[in-house]
């Protein structure tokens, strides 16, 4: 619905189709200005182009930030202590990004008196559920303008249509696209849509981009050493980098490997069920080490307590509860959990597998003495007997009750 008092917006911009018309159709629909917000969280794109199609098409003021190391610091990582997966498969690559966005939206608004946001994501999908409800958070004041909710351009002829009716510039091969959507950002790419709306359908070999197929990944396994702090991966092979640029070399070596490519059907907090394809190359060797590094240094009760609060964590992270109060007060326990968490984890990696080779670390809670198979003065092998029927005592007597 056309909102009223509308003078300025800012809208979060690709520079792609869809943003460039949302662009034009602000400035036609509201009489407005508009303020363009690209966002570099690691996508892989020339931004620049960007500025000069924003420049072009009057945008008042064009904001193009790298937001790299703020992405992977402050929201991958945070979410990486807590091993978060949605639905058992999803490593949460896009929903991670939107909180971040959405800060920064609000936070534009606010230094050049905007009155309103403005999103590219379309009324069936999370996005939109994701931008809205971190900048809601952040001011609950915000107006929000969702297109896609109020036009009547609902179909990529139609968008082609506008923009060519009011010379916006079509990207280079709009008119014969490929046959999916993509979304990227440091943590993964995603393939949506067109051919990938038939579950059954196989996804064309040639559509991904961040990994080698596994059958044609190298012959020889590639080893690698990660070490951690506090939770968090601090160096690859002794040494250390910041948080972009150890998950920008994650990628690398995890997608000469062939690791990283899912292929799943999601539960959209909208309601649809939506298959999507997914690149997470650094993320599946993260998820991996980190879970290695954990086993060794967090006591069995944290461990266990934590993988309990994962899928409530991992699916406010989905539904765009970033700011929530739960969200936050999960993410306390979890960093709690944390503390001794440092170490290394030794990893093999071969055509699309992660395997844990090695783990050390100086709090370890690991004791070759206590596990070992030879004698030993610490463990008497006798005393499982009155521990093995003390929790055998329900058992046996709903056996007596039932008079079996």
């Amino acid at each position: 619905m056309m909102q009223e008092g509308i003078n300025k917006v800012v809208l979060a911009y690709s520079g792609g189709l869809d943003t460039s018309v949302i662009l034009r159709w602000l400035q036609d629909q509201y009489q407005c200005d508009v303020v363009t917000f690209t966002a570099d969280v690691g996508q892989g794109e020339e931004l620049e182009p960007a500025r000069s199609k924003a420049e072009m098409m009057g945008a008042t003021e064009i904001y193009i930030e790298d937001l790299r190391e703020d992405f992977v610091a402050n929201y991958v990582f945070p979410m990486f202590r807590a091993n978060a997966i949605y639905e058992g498969t999803y490593l949460l690559g896009t929903s991670i990004a939107r909180p971040l966005i959405a800060k920064r939206l609000v936070e534009i608004a606010h230094e050049t008196g905007a009155d309103a946001i403005a999103h590219g994501a379309t009324g069936k999908g999370n996005d939109q559920v994701r931008f809205e409800l971190g900048a809601y958070a952040l001011d609950p004041k915000i107006k929000v303008i969702a297109p896609w909710r109020e036009w009547d351009l609902n179909s990529r002829k139609k968008l082609i249509d506008y923009a060519e009716s009011r010379q916006i510039p079509i990207p280079r091969g709009k008119h014969g696209e490929p046959p999916y959507s993509t979304d990227a950002n440091l943590l993964h790419i995603s393939y949506e849509g067109r051919l990938l709306e038939d579950p059954w359908i196989e996804p064309d070999p040639e559509m991904y981009t961040w990994s080698v197929s596994p059958e044609d990944a190298p012959d020889v396994p590639t080893t690698l050493e990660i070490g951690f702090r506090r939770g968090d991966p601090v160096e690859i092979n002794g040494e250390k980098m910041s948080p972009a640029e150890l998950l920008t070399r994650l990628n690398e070596i995890a997608g000469a490997n062939g690791i990283g490519r899912i292929d799943l059907v999601e539960n959209r907090f909208v309601g649809m069920k939506s298959r999507g394809v997914y690149e997470t190359p650094g993320g599946t060797i993260l998820l991996t080490a980190h879970r290695a590094i954990e086993s060794i240094t967090l006591d069995r009760g944290a461990a266990h307590l934590k993988d309990e609060l994962m899928p409530r964590y991992a699916e406010l992270i989905y539904n765009g509860f970033w700011f929530s109060p739960e969200r936050k007060m999960l993410q306390a326990a979890i960093d709690q959990s944390q503390q001794k968490v440092s170490g290394h984890v030794r990893l093999k990696l071969y055509k699309g597998n992660v395997m844990v080779v090695g783990r050390k670390a100086p709090g370890s809670l690991y004791s070759e003495a206590l596990a070992t198979f030879e004698e030993d003065d610490i463990y008497d092998q006798r005393d499982a007997q009155g521990f093995i029927k003390l929790n055998a005592l329900r058992l046996r007597a709903l056996v007596g009750q039932s008079g079996e």
